[in-house]
């Protein structure tokens, strides 16, 4: 017992590391956190492109149609939002970096909501569905819990979560992000400002 204590006093820093680790690893909420660390740096986070130069025969994101359901059975189509600023966020409630930017989500969410000319797309791809509807419960986010109603395109999303696309009014994609990012930073605010006035 005396050589377990002494073991202790000269390796605590390396038994804390070690417990972190574990905690880590088997921690969904544990991962995020240390996640939305590095993400609030703004290291990962991608800009907002400017438009590409239409030629005839380009087709924009709302030639890739795709439908979402809302929780009341409401089917939304992406071609019918042309017009508006369209925001849509491909994620997981499985998923640690979808759990550390989802907050960053609802920060932007919230600032935005009341503005009519965007419009905000949480795509759950759940195998099942209520896992995410559980978790957004749970964690407390308002974000509109949509689903897939068929296909989704492979110019939107690719497999990889968290996936981000946003859409100017003209429907084409302005930046497409895989992987974690911070949605809360003012610079991302101002870029959503600029195609808001478009």
């Amino acid at each position: 017992m005396e050589n377990l204590k002494k073991w202790i006093r000269s390796n605590w820093s390396t038994l804390i590391l070690v417990i972190v680790f574990i905690i880590l690893l088997v921690s969904p909420d544990a991962k995020a956190w240390l996640m939305r660390q590095v993400a609030s740096t703004g290291f990962l986070n991608s800009s907002i492109s400017e438009p590409k130069t239409k030629e005839k025969n380009t087709e924009s994101a709302s030639s890739y149609n795709f439908t979402l359901q809302n929780e009341e059975g409401k089917m939304i189509s992406l071609s019918e939002l042309k017009g508006r600023v369209v925001f849509i966020n491909f994620w997981a409630s499985w998923c640690p970096p979808c759990r550390a930017e989802f907050p960053s989500v609802q920060r932007f969410y919230e600032k935005y909501r009341s503005k009519p000319e965007i419009i905000f797309l949480t795509v759950n791809l759940d195998d099942n569905p209520v896992s995410g509807k559980k978790y957004l419960t749970e964690k407390g986010f308002t974000l509109p819990f949509l689903i897939p109603a068929g296909s989704i395109p492979k110019e939107i999303y690719d497999g990889t979560l968290p996936t981000t696309v946003v859409l100017d009014k003209q429907g084409e994609i302005r930046l497409h992000h895989k992987g974690l990012a911070d949605y809360s930073k003012e610079s991302f605010y101002k870029q959503i400002d600029q195609l808001l006035n478009q």
